[in-house]
């Protein structure tokens, strides 16, 4: 088990998918992660939080898509080639987190997890479970639970919420 930002211990992912977000690399657990996606249009949502791009729809399914940048308090993304929407599921929707560049699949042991460094304990940190030291730098370990909080993004996950 690792340390989590919020003191919490949460379980070592035994493979992180990694992705870029401007100059740092960032992982989620690779059992998280539904399918990646290029960049689709957009459907812009009026009055949605800054860090929701818009909506897609995905082979009939509507997919909302966040700028993952946006929303652990990094400079908002700007869209490149090399952008990719990551798809993860959470309360039974499919929500698409929009990152600048994918990276590679990372096997990790628990024992090579290191807790989040203090000087990343504010807003960025707390959507930190640990970070994962390797030869190219550090890889911030997301917590999947804790990015996609509906009180925190604003989503709405039922139609009785509305």
């Amino acid at each position: 088990m690792m340390p989590r930002a919020d003191g919490k211990i949460g379980k070592t992912p035994e493979e992180l998918i990694t992705f870029s977000l401007g100059e740092a690399q960032y992982g989620l657990d690779i059992r998280q992660v539904e399918e990646i996606n290029r960049v689709l249009e957009m459907t812009k949502v009026p009055q949605a939080p800054t860090y929701v791009n818009g909506l897609v729809n995905l082979r009939g399914q509507i997919v909302t898509i966040v700028d993952l940048s946006a929303k652990i308090g990094l400079k908002p993304a700007e869209l490149w080639e090399t952008s990719k929407i990551i798809i993860v599921t959470s309360s039974g929707e499919y929500l698409g987190l929009l990152v600048d560049r994918m990276e590679r699949v990372v096997g990790v042991q628990e024992d090579q997890v290191a807790p989040v460094p203090v000087n990343l304990q504010g807003v960025e940190g707390r959507f930190l479970t640990g970070v994962l030291p390797t030869d190219n730098g550090l890889i911030g370990i997301l917590d999947l639970a804790e990015v996609l909080r509906v009180e925190e993004t604003g989503l709405m996950t039922r139609a009785e919420d509305a």
